[in-house]
């Protein structure tokens, strides 16, 4: 599989035509380097918010209820270059209305049009405080295609290893890592989630997030990132599971094949076996035989 992983910045764009054009520039670039499946960061449609009037960009509830109507358009045209260009598009996650509630979409379209979604489940402060997004459905979906399989896990979802577990266990060999984030503090949280993830599923797990500054938009008005693509440290993959990186806070795609073979050698032969030791530990855990206790240390004598 070919994965093309964008360091994306929010930009301003005058209509919903501009966008369209700027976006499908994008693609191109990635699909000129024969790119199968490419990956934009979370929250990356914010930039089109800069379409509608100030008083709606400045509103964080009001932006996401307006941004909502554009939702079939949007669709339509992440579909048609899709099925134009014969790829994978991981589209930038979309705030969307669910019933009552704001939560937080990633939409995945293919060769032949609109596929699925994966919501995130972990919402920061900000989200829940500021811009009171909730949580999504509770689905976590493996996406089967003629490259490999793959999963999602939004953001702050990668530093917690339930959900690549299950997606891993269901057979995705990659996890896709949509990301935004304000600073370099968590942009690295994201990172470090990701590469643990790799180490213990043995899978590779690619990044990808927003960069620089907008002050036109309340919501990704600070954005620090840059892209990787992670493997774990063991036979066959460099020896510090990084398979490639980008510089930070530059604009423009990092691009990697991946050998999805390699997988399956390295969870059967590999220095260590993390995914089949997982598997040890929770039947361990089901069985209760493994157990905590406490031992008091003694204070040092008077």
């Amino acid at each position: 599989m070919k994965v093309a992983t964008a360091q994306y910045p929010i930009t301003f764009h005058q209509d919903l035509k501009e966008w369209e054009i700027y976006f499908e520039e994008w693609i191109l670039k990635a699909v000129q380097e024969n790119a199968q499946v490419l990956l934009f960061p979370e929250y990356g449609s914010m930039e089109l918010v800069s379409i509608f009037p100030e008083e709606t960009r400045m509103d964080l509830q009001l932006q996401v209820k307006t941004l909502h109507t554009l939702d079939v358009q949007v669709k339509k045209i992440f579909s048609q270059l899709a099925i134009n260009h014969q790829i994978i598009i991981i589209a930038p996650s979309f705030p969307y209305i669910l019933a009552d509630k704001i939560i937080n979409r990633t939409k995945v379209y293919g060769p032949q049009g609109y596929v699925g979604f994966q919501d995130k489940f972990f919402m920061t402060r900000f989200e829940n405080e500021d811009w009171l997004v909730s949580s999504g459905e509770d689905i976590l979906t493996v996406f089967e295609s003629e490259w490999g399989n793959f999963g999602i896990q939004v953001c702050y979802d990668i530093e917690f290893p339930i959900g690549s577990k299950l997606l891993t266990e269901a057979g995705a060999d990659i996890i896709f890592v949509p990301s935004c984030c304000e600073t370099l503090k968590g942009s690295t949280r994201v990172h470090i989630g990701a590469r643990a993830r790799a180490l213990e599923y043995q899978i590779y797990t690619v990044v990808s997030q927003t960069i620089g500054d907008c002050d036109w938009s309340p919501a990704v008005d600070i954005n620090y990132g840059y892209t990787a693509i992670y493997s774990t440290p063991d036979l066959g993959f460099p020896d510090d599971g990084i398979i490639a990186c980008s510089t930070h806070q530059t604009e423009g795609w990092l691009i990697q094949e991946l050998d999805l073979k390699k997988l399956s050698f390295v969870r059967n032969y590999g220095n260590v076996l993390n995914y089949k030791d997982n598997r040890k530990i929770e039947i361990q855990m089901k069985e209760k035989t493994l157990k905590v206790q406490k031992i008091k240390i003694p204070s040092s004598a008077s």
